[in-house]
């Protein structure tokens, strides 16, 4: 008798099986449909993707080579064409290559003698939330670095501050210009204390702890 009620119920979950399946055939093949497009459709925007950062990839280095030119060509040359294929991928190329030609714009600007123009793109670099934060630390660094003789020193510290904290990537590159800033001010005490910090500090890059412990000297530190 167990074998026959089995058998039953079996045939009757069957039948509601094939009755679900007639009435939500479509909507199952639709479902399908779906996913199989969907899945397709991601394919297309990776290979979409690849290609437009293959594209940037090849401007910014032609971008590069341009800076480099060879001996006989004038640096203003060399920096204009430069400057002209960075300011395109700085509207056009993938976001992390934007950025990366707006810190290599500034930059090329800042060498043919357009500081302002240079400030100004680091500072949008900096402030650009959507940009990765080791590039805008970076731009932060580079707009202190190009003021630390002239700039403003309460607003070269405040944005020194937040770059010389232990984990952060450019730590020392800022405590560098920090102790820059406090011998520009006189603070010859203030600077000694970073610059034998920087000195000893074997995280840091050997150029910098090279030139810390030549300053240090100078100082008679």
């Amino acid at each position: 008798m167990v074998d026959i009620f089995d058998e039953v119920d079996e045939e009757l979950r069957a039948e509601r099986a094939q009755r679900l399946l007639k009435r939500y055939a479509g909507v199952i093949v639709a479902a399908a449909l779906l996913i199989v497009g969907a899945a397709a459709g991601w394919q297309a925007w990776r290979w979409y993707q690849a290609k437009q950062d293959q594209a940037a990839a090849a401007e910014y280095l032609t971008a590069m080579n341009l800076a480099e030119a060879p001996a006989g060509v004038s640096d203003a040359a060399r920096n204009g064409a430069s400057i002209a294929v960075l300011n395109k991928l700085e509207t056009t190329a993938p976001a992390g290559y934007r950025t990366l030609a707006r810190l290599r714009g500034a930059a090329a600007k800042a060498a043919s003698g357009d500081l302002p123009g240079a400030l100004a793109l680091w500072d949008q670099v900096a402030a650009d939330t959507s940009a990765d934060p080791l590039l805008r630390d970076l731009a932060s660094l580079m707009w202190v670095e190009h003021q630390i003789d002239s700039g403003d020193p309460a607003l070269l510290q405040a944005r020194l501050a937040p770059l010389t904290a232990p984990g952060n990537a450019w730590h020392a590159l800022a405590d560098e210009q920090l102790a820059l800033l406090d011998m520009r001010l006189g603070k010859s005490d203030a600077a000694k204390v970073t610059l034998r910090r920087l000195a000893q500090d074997t995280t840091a890059p050997n150029g910098v702890r090279g030139r810390a412990s030549t300053l240090l000297s100078r100082l008679g530190g």
